[in-house]
């Protein structure tokens, strides 16, 4: 019988995903080789060398993973719940690693800054979420409120909701941040007017609007910097 070369059973047995990691380490793996490993074992018809091929492909690139929905990742050809749920773990954990922990409260004086922070823990979802920084007096950090999963309306994000725990936690300031899971960071018309809407309400009770980020798998766009703010 033929063997696919995209098949764990066409690879000699010290060049199958499982062996070359233990013998090379992890960094020697190939994105569908650590997926394979991740998924552990294949399904009728398919290895998991094969699965995590065709994952990628419909994901197009490990990047992708990220915004795919365990749902989606579930209703695959050998990919169950099980299975699905451990890729799900796996990106959120590596998403937690990039962050990164932290001792103190961070400063965020730039864009860039709330970027570094905001980019590895919302970027790259595959629904859209929304969510404010609250910021003391020395623009650090006090929580992270996320206010919605799913699509952005105004009944969402209306002001009371946005402002609500900056009062409560007596913040000076706040960023509001949401992601596109489109991948493509440039403002909508809805996202500019819904920025000035809250630059409007801040003003009258005394909070500051910093900024407004809209955040991709690798990509932001500031309002502060777009001098929309």
């Amino acid at each position: 019988m033929a063997r696919h070369p995209g098949t764990i059973a066409a690879l000699a047995p010290q060049d199958r995903p499982r062996e070359k990691l233990e013998r090379s380490g992890a960094h020697s793996l190939g994105d569908n080789e650590l997926l394979a490993v991740l998924l552990g074992h294949g399904g009728r018809g398919a290895d998991a060398l094969a699965i995590a091929n065709t994952i990628l492909s419909l994901a197009a690139g490990s990047a992708g993973l990220t915004r795919m929905h365990r749902d989606q990742l579930a209703s695959l050809p050998g990919v169950g719940p099980a299975q699905a749920s451990r890729i799900a773990a796996a990106i959120e954990l590596g998403r937690r690693t990039l962050s990164g922990p932290r001792r103190a409260r961070p400063q965020f004086r730039h864009p860039r800054d709330l970027a570094a922070f905001l980019l590895p823990l919302y970027g790259a979802h595959p629904v859209e979420r929304f969510g404010v920084l609250l910021l003391d007096a020395r623009y650090r950090l006090l929580s992270t409120q996320l206010i919605s999963v799913g699509s952005l309306d105004a009944s969402v994000a209306h002001p009371r909701e946005v402002f609500r725990g900056a009062i409560v936690a007596g913040a000076v300031s706040v960023v509001a941040f949401h992601n596109h899971p489109s991948g493509d960071p440039t403002p909508s018309r809805d996202d500019v007017l819904l920025t000035e809407r809250l630059q409007r309400a801040g003003a009258l009770i005394g909070i500051d609007l910093l900024d407004h980020l809209i955040l991709t798998d690798a990509e932001y766009r500031s309002f502060k910097e777009l001098k929309v703010l």
